[in-house]
């Protein structure tokens, strides 16, 4: 993690937030305890700040200064409001085009995905705050600066954001192995989000109940999946065939 893109220490870190510091996440040493952790939980619950408990050796790996038991992330980048992108996509005249990351936890894929992204023309990026990939060195450095490009949105939930793109006649398509439809069988020249799963659960059960379509990948190998961020590029890829 590079050290321009993390705060660490309790009270440096409620600064920040208090500062408006766009915080990623929030690391604590799982054993801390006393009244300025509280403190700093208490700043991070009215910003609705994403955290997780880990082992001190997790915190002296992210920096070897004194940490004094926590370490923030900074996001380089600012995060977009979602309702206005949307009205924003449609007012200009093109057919929109979304991404939406079910959980997905892996920077480096993040980062990879975001790259593509760009190179096929996706309006935006669609993340939720808890339990998603931050947006750190690694998601930059993978990405090859796309990040600087694509429009991302941080959500409180994903079924809220799929209910919202749903209303302004966006429609939703999941990428999952939980179907009998191929992706070559369905229709992305229209308004459409494509909604990609965690590398290790995939998409959410209840977010597959409320989608519009799924597809899959044909496969012909032995192995049954594809790494998150290749699929990603499929995906994207028949959306722009078929646009063509």
């Amino acid at each position: 993690m590079e050290k321009e893109h993390q705060i660490f220490g309790i009270r440096a870190i409620i600064e920040g937030i208090q500062s408006g510091a766009v915080i990623d996440k929030v690391f604590i040493q799982s054993d801390l305890q006393g009244e300025l952790i509280k403190d700093l939980m208490k700043v991070m619950k009215q910003k609705s700040i994403n955290f997780s408990y880990v082992p001190v050796e997790k915190l002296n790996r992210l920096t070897p200064n004194n940490h004094q038991g926590a370490v923030a992330t900074i996001s380089p980048i600012a995060f977009h409001d979602l309702e206005s992108l949307i009205e924003k996509v449609i007012e200009s005249g093109k057919m929109p085009l979304f991404l939406i990351l079910d959980q997905l936890s892996d920077a480096r894929n993040f980062g990879a995905i975001i790259r593509t992204a760009e190179c096929t023309g996706v309006d935006g990026i669609i993340v939720q705050k808890h339990g998603s990939a931050p947006v750190n060195g690694d998601t930059v450095k993978t990405s090859a600066g796309a990040v600087f490009n694509v429009p991302i949105c941080k959500v409180e939930h994903i079924k809220d954001a799929i209910f919202q793109l749903q209303g302004s006649g966006i429609k939703i398509v999941a990428a999952t192995e939980k179907t009998e439809q191929n992706i070559y069988d369905i229709s992305l020249n229209e308004p459409v989000a494509i909604i990609m799963g965690s590398e290790d659960r995939g998409i959410n059960p209840s977010v597959l109940k409320i989608v519009e379509e799924k597809a899959k990948l044909p496969m012909f190998g032995s192995i049954g999946s594809l790494n998150v961020s290749v699929a990603c590029g499929a995906f994207l890829y028949e959306a722009v065939r078929q646009r063509s």
